[in-house]
C-alpha cells in the first residue's frame, strides 16, 4: 500500500509539470496562429502594405501588455481566486468566437494606423487578451502547486508554442484551409485551451498557501533594474519590425514572410530561458562579434543580392534576441516577482513596437531606427572576451586602458575621415576591403570592453552605409518616408529615377520637352499597357474613360490624349506630392497637370465608383517588387469587371523578381471567364535609355476586343495556366508554389 502511494506520487509530479506545460504551450500555440491570420483577413479590407502588419503587431503587443498587466494584478489575490477569476474570463471572452473580423463598413480612404488597431480590437481584443495572460499566470500557479521548482522553464515551452504556432500557419494552414476553416479550427483549439486551463486549476492544492494571497518575500527590485529589463526588450522588438518592412517590402506583404521575424524573435525566448544553457551562452558569447560584422559592416547591404540581404537581416536578429533576452534571463527575479517581470518584458516589446512602428515613420526619412537598434544591441549585449590573448592588451591600469581606448577611436576616425572623401569610390569598393579588414581587428581587440566596442561599431555604422544615408537625407527631398515605404530620387543631368526600396518605379528623362514627355521604364509604347495606351483611340474613341492603379512617379500619364477622362487611384499621398508638387518628375505637369486624383487603397475606392464607369484599367499598385495580394484575388477582379464597360480592357503588370505571379492571374481569369493574353518586353540591345524588362497582361471580358488589341501588334501570348493551381480568392491564398528561387 505503502508503495502504491509512492508510485502514484511520482506519477502526480511528472504529470502534473506536463499538463501546465501543455496549456501554456497550446495557449501559445493559439495566441500566435490568430496573428497572420486575423491580418490575412484584414487585408482585402485594409490594404496589403507592410504597414498593415507592423499595425497589427501593434496592437497584438499593447494586448500581451494588458495581458500581461492583468496577471501582474491577480498575484494580489489567491492563485485558486486567480484561477475562479481567470476561468471566468474564457468564458466571457468565447462569446467572440468564432473568430473574425467584425461585420463593419470601413470608408474607402481608410488608413492602416487608425483602422488597424480599431478593427482588430474590437474584432479579437477579448480572446487574445484573456490567452495573453496565460503564460505568465501559469507559471505562478505551477510555483504554488511545486513549490521550490523553476517556473521559467515554462517560458521557454510557451516560445516554442508561440514559434509553432506562426510556422504552421504559412506552411500547414494558409495552403489548406480558406478562413473560414481556419476560423472554426482556432475555434475548437481555444476550446481545448479553456479545458487545459480548468485541469491545471484543480490541480491547485486545496489547502494552505493556495488559498491565501500571494506575498512576495524575496527583494523587490531597483527601479534602475526594471528599466534595464525594458531596454532588454526593447530593442529586439524593435529590431524585428524592423526587419519584418524590410523583407516585405521587397517581396510580398503576406504571412508567409510576416511570420519568419517573428518566429525567429519567439525562437530567441525559448532559447534564451530554456534549461539547459549552452546554447544560449554560446550565441551570446560571440553576439559582439556578429553585430558588429552584420549590423555594422553590412548596414549598407550588398547591391544586387537580395536574398542575402535577408539571410544576414534575419541573422542578425536572431543573434540580437538571443544575446539580449539571455541578458535578461540572467538579471530574472525570484519566481514571486515573476508577473512582474514578465510585465516589464511585454512593456518593453510594446515600446518598441511603437518605436519602429510608429515613431520612426514620423521622425526619420530613411530606416535611421536599424542603425540606432544595432547600436543599442551592441552597448547592451554581454560583453566576454572571445580571443584570451587579446586581453593582454588591456592589463594594466586605468591610464593604459584609457590609451588603448583612444588609439582606437583614432584609427577609426581616421577610417572614417578616408572613406566619406569620395563616397561614391569607396562604395564601388575601393579602399572598402582593407577598411572592413581594420574594424574585425578592432572589433576583436575591443570586444569585452563596451566603450572601445561600442567605438568600432559606431564607426562601422558610419563607414559602411551611415553616411551615404545622411548625404542623401540632406538633399532635401531625394528621400521620402511614409506609412507605405521609402522613397529615393537620384540620377544624373540626363535621368531622375524614383525607388521604392531597392526597385526603380519611375524613370524619367531629363532635357528638352520631348525627352521629358517619353515613356520610360515598364511604360514604353512597346510594352504590354504602352501599346494598349495608343490603342485607346481606335478601340473606345476619342473619349476613353481610363484608371490606372498606382501613380509611381507618373509616367503613363504621357498616353493622356484630350479628352479622355483619366483617374489614377494612389494610396500614398507622399507619392502624389513626388510625382506632382515637387517638380521632381515632369510628367504630370508636360502631359496630364490636372489629373483627378483617389486617394486611398484602390480596390476600397473602386468598390464605390459608378458601374461601367471605365473603358480601361491600368494595375501597377506594387510596392519595391511586392504585391498587394488582396488586388489580384477573384473578388478583386470580379470588383474591377463592375467598373469596366463590357468591352472595357484590365492591364495587371506582374513583373517581379520573386514571385511568378502568371499562375495567379491565369487562374483568376479561367475562373471569373476573362480572356487574356500576356506580353513580355526585352528592349533591344541598341533601345533607348530608360528601357526596363516588363511583363504586363491584358484581360477582358470581350473576345472581340483582345482580338482587336492584339491586331494592333506585339508578341502577344497565351498565359501559363498552371494545372492544379487553385485561384486567389480573399478567403484563400498562398504564395508557396510562386516562389523564384534562382
Amino acid at each position: 500500500m505503502y508503495e502504491g502511494k509512492i508510485s502514484a506520487a511520482s506519477t502526480t509530479r511528472v504529470i502534473t509539470p506536463l499538463i501546465f506545460a501543455g496549456a501554456i504551450l497550446a495557449g501559445s500555440f493559439l495566441l500566435f496562429l490568430v496573428q497572420p491570420m486575423v491580418a490575412r483577413m484584414a487585408m482585402p479590407r485594409l490594404g496589403g502594405a507592410p504597414a498593415v502588419w507592423n499595425s497589427a503587431m501593434l496592437v497584438y503587443q499593447a494586448l500581451l501588455l494588458g495581458g500581461y498587466a492583468y496577471a501582474h494584478a491577480l498575484g494580489r489575490v489567491s492563485v485558486r481566486t486567480q484561477a475562479r477569476v481567470h476561468i471566468a474570463l474564457l468564458a466571457v471572452a468565447a462569446l467572440w468566437l468564432p473568430i473574425g473580423l467584425m461585420a463593419t463598413d470601413l470608408p474607402a480612404d481608410a488608413q492602416p494606423a487608425l483602422w488597424v488597431p480599431w478593427l482588430l480590437g474590437i474584432s479579437i481584443g477579448p480572446l487574445f487578451f484573456a490567452i495573453s495572460a496565460q503564460a505568465p499566470l501559469l507559471q505562478r500557479w505551477f510555483s504554488a502547486a511545486h513549490p521550490g521548482r523553476d517556473p521559467y522553464a515554462l517560458y521557454a515551452a510557451s516560445n516554442l508554442g508561440s514559434f509553432g504556432g506562426l510556422i504552421a500557419y504559412p506552411l500547414l494552414v494558409e495552403p489548406n484551409l480558406a478562413l473560414a476553416a481556419q476560423s472554426t479550427l482556432w475555434s475548437v483549439g481555444y476550446a481545448v485551451v479553456a479545458a487545459l486551463v480548468v485541469v491545471c486549476a484543480f490541480a491547485l492544492p486545496r489547502g494552505g498557501p493556495a488559498n491565501e494571497p500571494a506575498l512576495e518575500t524575496s527583494i523587490a527590485p531597483r527601479w534602475q533594474t526594471i528599466g534595464h529589463w525594458i531596454a532588454l526588450a526593447l530593442v529586439p522588438s524593435g529590431m524585428m519590425l524592423a526587419t519584418t518592412t524590410y523583407i516585405t517590402t521587397d517581396i510580398v506583404a503576406m504571412p508567409l514572410l510576416w511570420v519568419i521575424p517573428l518566429g525567429l524573435y519567439l525562437l530567441s525566448f525559448s532559447i534564451a530561458f530554456a534549461s539547459n544553457r549552452t546554447l544560449a551562452d554560446a550565441i551570446t558569447r560571440f553576439a559582439p562579434l556578429q553585430i558588429l560584422l552584420f549590423g555594422g559592416v553590412m548596414v549598407g547591404g550588398l547591391q544586387g543580392m537580395p536574398y542575402v540581404n535577408a539571410g544576414i537581416a534575419l541573422a542578425l536578429l536572431f543573434t540580437i534576441s538571443v544575446s539580449l533576452h539571455t541578458a535578461m534571463y540572467r538579471m530574472r527575479p525570484e519566481a514571486d516577482r515573476l508577473t512582474g517581470f514578465y510585465l516589464a518584458m511585454s512593456l518593453g516589446g510594446a515600446l518598441g513596437g511603437v518605436f519602429a512602428a510608429l515613431i520612426a515613420p514620423v521622425l526619420f526619412d530613411w530606416t535611421w531606427e536599424y542603425p540606432l537598434l544595432v547600436l543599442a544591441a551592441g552597448l547592451l549585449a554581454p560583453q566576454e572576451l572571445v580571443i584570451a590573448p587579446l586581453a593582454r592588451l588591456w592589463r594594466g591600469d586605468a591610464q593604459r586602458q584609457r590609451i588603448m581606448t583612444l588609439a582606437i577611436a583614432l584609427v577609426i576616425g581616421v577610417l572614417i575621415v578616408t572613406a566619406t572623401r569620395d563616397v561614391a569610390a569607396f562604395q564601388a569598393g575601393q579602399g572598402r576591403g582593407m577598411a572592413f579588414a581594420v574594424v574585425v581587428a578592432l572589433g576583436l581587440v575591443g570586444v569585452g570592453r563596451q566603450v572601445p566596442f561600442a567605438i568600432v561599431l559606431c564607426g562601422a555604422l558610419v563607414i559602411f552605409g551611415g553616411f551615404q544615408a545622411a548625404m542623401i537625407s540632406w538633399q532635401g527631398d531625394a528621400r521620402t518616408r511614409s506609412y507605405f515605404g521609402i522613397y529615393t530620387v537620384g540620377g544624373s543631368d540626363r535621368v531622375r529615377q524614383l525607388s521604392h526600396g531597392t526597385t526603380v518605379h519611375g524613370t524619367q528623362l531629363i532635357g528638352s520637352v520631348a525627352r521629358e514627355r517619353t515613356p520610360t521604364a515598364y511604360y514604353v509604347p512597346g510594352s504590354g499597357v504602352g501599346r494598349a495606351m495608343q490603342a485607346l483611340p481606335d478601340l473606345y474613341g476619342p473619349r476613353a474613360r481610363v484608371g490606372v492603379v498606382g501613380l509611381g512617379a507618373g509616367t503613363l500619364a504621357c498616353y493622356a490624349q484630350p479628352g479622355q477622362n483619366w483617374r489614377i487611384y494612389e494610396i500614398d499621398p507622399a507619392m502624389v506630392r513626388i510625382a506632382r508638387d515637387t517638380g521632381q518628375f515632369r510628367f504630370l505637369s508636360r502631359c496630364l497637370p490636372d489629373p483627378v486624383m483617389v486617394i486611398g487603397d484602390a480596390r476600397l475606392n473602386l468598390a464605390t465608383q459608378t458601374e461601367n464607369s471605365l473603358d480601361l484599367l491600368a494595375l501597377d499598385a506594387f510596392s519595391s517588387d511586392s504585391v498587394p495580394m488582396h488586388l489580384i484575388t477573384r473578388e478583386a477582379l470580379a470588383s474591377y469587371d463592375r467598373v469596366l464597360a463590357p468591352n472595357g480592357l484590365l492591364l495587371v503588370h506582374i513583373s517581379n523578381r520573386f514571385l511568378d505571379l502568371e499562375p495567379v492571374v491565369a487562374a483568376a481569369a479561367r475562373a471569373g471567364g476573362w480572356h487574356s493574353a500576356k506580353l513580355v518586353y526585352r528592349p533591344r540591345p541598341n533601345a533607348p535609355e530608360g528601357e526596363t524588362v516588363s511583363v504586363w497582361v491584358a484581360l477582358s471580358r470581350d473576345k472581340a476586343m483582345m482580338g482587336r488589341l492584339r491586331a494592333r501588334g506585339g508578341d502577344w501570348l497565351a498565359l501559363n495556366d498552371r494545372a492544379g493551381f487553385t485561384p486567389w480568392t480573399d478567403d484563400y491564398s498562398t504564395i508557396l508554389p510562386l516562389l523564384k528561387y534562382h
